[in-house]
C-alpha cells in the first residue's frame, strides 16, 4: 500500500528502517532471525509447549524410537531415553535452559565489560598499561579453558559454570570496548564535546556509545554462540549442569550410554545446539553487514 503523503515532502527512513531494509535482503539471515525468535518463544513458553514433565519416567516406553520410525509412538514425538523420559519435553526444557542462561550471561558480561572497557579506554598512564597487558594475556586463553580453570577452583555445578562462563566472557567485551573508545576519543566531535566542558560519562553515552552499535552486535552474537557452546560442553563433561537436569550438553552426555541402541538420544540435542548456534551466527553476520552498508550510504 503506498504511503499517504499530504504535504508532498520527501520521506527519509530512520536508521533502524534502513538497517531493517538491508537486513531483509539477506534471506539466510532473515530465516535465522525467525529461528532465533522461535528459540526465544520456546524459552518463554517452554513449560506450556512440553507435552510431559522432563523428569517424568514412563516405564512402559523405554528407548522408544521417534514417531516417524516404524516402531515409534505418536505420543512421544522424538522418542524416549533409557528411563522412559520424553525426549521432546527434555529438548524443549534443554533449549530453554541453555539459550536462556546464555542470554542472561551475555547481557551481564556485556554490561560489566562495556563499563570496564570504557574506563580502560579513557584512562591513561600506568593503570591503563597494566589493564591493557592483563587483558591481552587473558584474551590469548580460550574461554572454555578459563571456565574449566574457574570450575576447578570453585567446584562443579550449573551455578558455578554460569559464574565461570560470565567471567570468561567479560575480558572480550572489555578488550573490544577499550579499542573502540580509544579510537573514538581522537575524533573531532569528541574533542568538540571536551572543549564544551562535557565530562567523560556524558561523552561516552552521547558521543561514543551510539557509534559502537556494529561492534556490540558482532560481539554479542559471538559471545552468545560461545556461551551456548561452553555451557553445553561443560554439561557434556559433567562440570556444569548435572543429571537429571534437562540441559542440552547433559542430554548429550546421557545419550552416549545408549548411542548405538538409541542414536536419537544424541542426534536431537546435537541438532538443537547446531541450529541454535548457526542461526545466531547468521543473524549476527547479517546485522553487521546491514549496519556497515547503512553507515557507508
Amino acid at each position: 500500500m503506498p504511503r499517504l503523503n499530504l504535504y508532498q515532502e520527501e520521506f527519509y527512513p530512520s536508521p533502524i528502517q534502513n538497517t531493517w531494509k538491508e537486513f531483509k535482503e539477506n534471506h539466510a539471515a532473515l530465516m535465522s532471525l525467525y529461528c532465533v525468535i522461535f528459540f526465544i518463544f520456546v524459552m518463554i513458553f517452554g513449560p506450556l509447549l512440553a507435552p510431559f514433565d522432563p523428569l517424568q519416567q514412563h516405564i512402559e516406553f523405554l528407548l522408544v524410537p521417534p514417531a516417524w520410525d516404524n516402531n515409534g509412538d505418536i505420543s512421544h514425538l522424538f522418542g524416549t531415553d533409557g528411563l522412559g523420559r520424553d525426549m521432546l519435553s527434555r529438548i524443549i526444557y534443554g533449549c530453554r535452559m541453555t539459550f536462556g542462561i546464555s542470554l542472561v550471561l551475555v547481557i551481564i558480561s556485556m554490561l560489566i565489560g562495556v563499563s570496564l572497557g570504557a574506563m580502560a579506554g579513557m584512562s591513561k598512564g600506568l593503570r591503563s598499561s597494566v589493564v591493557n597487558h592483563l587483558l591481552d594475556s587473558i584474551m590469548a586463553i580460550p574461554t572454555l579453558l578459563i571456565a574449566i580453570i574457574i570450575i576447578a577452583i570453585v567446584g562443579t555445578g550449573l551455578v558455578n559454570s554460569m559464574w565461570a562462563i560470565s567471567l570468561a566472557l567479560i575480558p572480550q567485551f572489555i578488550h573490544q570496548t577499550r579499542d573502540i573508545v580509544r579510537q573514538k576519543m581522537k575524533k573531532e566531535y569528541v574533542l568538540a564535546a571536551q572543549l564544551d566542558g562535557a565530562g567523560k560519562v556524558h561523552i561516552f553515552f552521547n558521543s561514543i556509545l551510539p557509534n559502537m552499535a556494529e561492534m556490540l552486535v558482532v560481539q554479542v552474537t559471538l559471545a552468545l554462540s560461545v556461551a551456548i557452546l561452553d555451557i553445553s560442553a561443560l554439561g557434556f563433561l559433567n562440570l556444569g549442569a548435572q543429571a537429571p537436569s534437562p540441559e542440552l550438553g547433559a542430554l548429550l552426555s546421557e545419550g552416549l550410554a545408549s548411542a548405538y541402541v538409541a542414536p536419537w538420544n544424541i542426534a536431537m540435542p546435537g541438532a538443537a545446539i547446531f541450529l541454535m548456534m548457526m542461526s545466531i551466527n547468521l543473524v549476527g553476520d547479517g546485522l553487521r553487514s546491514a549496519l556497515r552498508y547503512r553507515l557507508l550510504r
